[in-house]
């Protein structure tokens, strides 16, 4: 199973409405709380759904590490 941390940057299958298909993943759990870099919506997705989502994963986060450190 793939696993996924804070602060990673996924590419997903769908493009979103704004254009944007890369996504910033914030929460990770049984719930994914991801956000869109190009519009800044915040999504609530369930495990199955996000993991069948993802298409890639452009930029991964040291586990511990938030993407907004340096």
């Amino acid at each position: 199973m793939p696993k996924y941390f804070v602060g990673d940057v996924i590419k997903t299958r769908k493009i979103h409405p704004c254009g944007g298909d890369l996504w910033e993943v914030i929460r990770t759990g049984v719930d994914f709380r991801i956000k869109c870099l190009k519009c800044g919506r915040v999504l609530l997705l369930p495990r199955p759904k996000f993991e069948k989502s993802v298409k890639a994963v452009v930029h991964t986060a040291a586990p511990g590490q938030t993407g907004n450190n340096p």
